[in-house]
């Protein structure tokens, strides 16, 4: 591992010691987070990744920006940037921009639907560690990833997705149910695919992702064996989140039973199923039969501008970020899993993280008391 990348692990070791010592790694953060870890799986976790938290924040598309991640991670979770579908000089940025602005490690994602043709770039700027979803990586990927001392992971929805990341050679899993929002690649609910995944991966930590809002619902992932948890709504509902200050609003507006699973917003990404907001055009879409392509009500409208003064089309896959402009911005694709009901406020995304960690603690005891 080149000097680079190993400052972004230096605290593994320490925390290794740590662990053996009975002095838990939260207790030397400067905001204490619980001693509650509750599992040999979580700990290795915290360890071999140099984290206080066992939380991992989606990475949300190309349209969200540096500042997320980077708060993430300066407060102890994992942050990620998603860099698929960018140009080899705008990832070198972003990778830049978040490798300056923290010492602590971060996932770098690609979405396998695209090829990750600036993947070289983002290891050859220090990318920490590489998360790869919708797809396996080649040998040539992987052989890129370790060459230059990052770490692997992959997003799986099934048994025999796990099987074969670990074939690959990871160093962690994602397990993805159909709760998410987002592009979902599960067919699964995340509880019943859980068990599933992490009877093949032994070893190897699993981070769970799916409709998860609050630190009850870590709790309940923790519980049932997962080394981690990955939350993706919650955290556009956040300060740094370049998300449209409206799409944020709907989703502090939403119940848990506003979301869809479906195939409306399919321009730039065909055929990818998605959770989202019922919003005017899902609903208008819904409403005319869900008709495809070519048959759709409103086709070809528009309905944002992004500031490059290109359009965004009803039914077009990009979710408004705050450089959107238009009228019907809340007709965009506005993505949310199903626990967005939990999301009630816009913190820092450092607030946010201590609080899911406190309501996971609480949780944890409540179980206790009432065992």
């Amino acid at each position: 591992m080149d000097a680079s990348r190993r400052e972004f692990f230096l605290g593994a070791a320490a925390l290794g010691v740590l662990a053996k010592s009975g002095v838990s790694p939260a207790q030397q953060h400067s905001v204490a987070a619980s001693e509650y870890v509750p599992s040999v799986q979580t700990r290795r976790l915290l360890s071999s990744f140099g984290l206080t938290y066992p939380i991992f924040q989606g990475p949300l598309g190309p349209g969200i920006g540096p500042a997320l991640p980077i708060a993430v991670s300066n407060a102890g979770a994992m942050g990620g940037l998603s860099l698929w579908a960018l140009p080899p000089e705008e990832v070198r940025t972003r990778v830049e921009a978040v490798r300056a602005a923290t010492t602590k490690p971060f996932a770098a994602n690609y979405v396998l639907a695209s090829e990750p043709r600036s993947l070289q770039m983002a290891l050859d700027t220090g990318a920490p560690i590489v998360q790869f979803s919708w797809g396996m990586p080649t040998k040539d990927q992987v052989a890129a990833v370790r060459r230059a001392g990052a770490k692997l992971g992959i997003q799986v929805t099934s048994r025999e997705g796990a099987r074969a990341a670990l074939e690959i050679g990871v160093d962690y899993l994602v397990c993805q149910g159909m709760e998410a929002g987002g592009h979902v690649q599960g067919s699964w609910r995340l509880l019943d695919v859980l068990p599933k995944v992490l009877d093949e991966a032994k070893e190897i930590p699993v981070i769970a992702a799916g409709g998860m809002g609050n630190g009850a619902d870590i709790h309940r992932a923790l519980s049932a064996g997962a080394a981690g948890a990955l939350l993706g709504t919650r955290f556009v509902a956040t300060r740094e989140c370049n998300a449209h200050q409206q799409y944020k609003e709907a989703l502090l507006q939403a119940d848990n039973n506003q979301t869809a699973l479906t195939v409306c917003f399919d321009g730039g990404w065909p055929h990818a199923p998605h959770r989202v907001l019922r919003n005017g055009t899902f609903l208008r879409w819904e409403a005319a039969g869900c008709p495809p392509p070519g048959r759709r009500p409103g086709e070809g409208e528009v309905v944002a501008v992004r500031p490059n003064g290109t359009e965004v089309l009803r039914y077009a896959a990009a979710l408004p970020t705050q450089a959107f402009k238009g009228t019907q911005l809340l007709d965009c694709a506005l993505y949310a899993g199903e626990g967005v009901g939990a999301v009630r406020d816009i913190p820092s995304a450092s607030e946010l993280i201590h609080r899911l960690w406190k309501e996971c603690e609480t949780a944890a005891q409540s179980k206790r008391r009432n065992a």
